[in-house]
């Protein structure tokens, strides 16, 4: 890709699935790469799993936490170029087993910790020479899926949240939703059983999940200079699903 080279990167979720596809991928394209996660043993491990990356901890459903992993990241970079959104959990349950604590926890990191990491990256990129803002949101958010209301209007919310902060920052600022379908990450495979994942794939056109390296090549596409031409755009990648 074209103009990747050197960027500042940072990838929250971004040492493991879809994240870590997309910090591989970003940093074979050259890029410098700080990814946020949760998990202690994930960031432990990230530097000898993931050579060339840099990890911090942080919950980005914490505000605090969120502007002290922006601080550090600001000295290991110098400075942000691109932000990946991609931190995000799912618990599913029926609709009437949902409790409180569950749609909380769900909404606060799929939509507010988006937020959060949005808006301390746009206030340095509104502040620098610009950037490219893009988020993981999903199909969900596009129709309907049972078992998975509270996880299906969090990424809803990331899809208006991408278009809306899409107006108000160009031209300095892109900002870009990605809605995959299913995707074969370590979350995914926990949910499923095989007799599940046969089914999923039978109703895909292209009769399979998608790969987190299929994912990230799309990142990587809508941050380079070949997708200058990108933003506020939702852009399914989902095998013909939501066809």
């Amino acid at each position: 890709m074209r103009g990747l080279e050197g960027k500042r990167v940072v990838v929250t979720g971004g040492t493991s699935g879809i994240g870590e596809a997309t910090s591989r991928r970003f940093l074979e394209e050259g890029a410098r790469v700080v990814a946020l996660a949760v998990g202690a043993d994930e960031v432990a491990t990230a530097a000898e799993r993931i050579p060339g990356i840099e990890a911090l901890r942080c919950d980005v459903a914490d505000g605090g936490a969120v502007a002290q992993a922006f601080a550090r990241a600001d000295e290991l970079l110098g400075g942000l170029d691109v932000l990946v959104a991609n931190a995000g959990i799912s618990i599913r349950k029926p609709f009437l087993e949902i409790e409180e604590a569950d749609w909380r926890r769900v909404l606060d990191v799929n939509l507010t910790g988006v937020f959060h990491c949005a808006q301390q990256a746009a206030r340095r990129m509104v502040a620098g020479d610009g950037g490219v803002i893009l988020m993981t949101a999903s199909t969900n958010g596009l129709t309907g899926h049972p078992f998975y209301a509270d996880y299906n209007a969090s990424k809803a919310g990331v899809i208006l949240l991408a278009r809306t902060m899409a107006l108000e920052l160009a031209p300095a600022v892109r900002v870009n939703a990605v809605c995959p379908g299913y995707v074969l990450t370590p979350m995914q495979r926990a949910e499923y059983s095989d007799e599940m994942l046969a089914e999923v794939n039978a109703g895909i056109p292209l009769g399979r999940h998608a790969s987190p390296d299929e994912i990230a090549s799309l990142y990587a596409f809508l941050a380079s200079d070949e997708g200058a031409y990108f933003t506020g755009a939702v852009i399914s990648v989902d095998g013909g699903e939501t066809a």
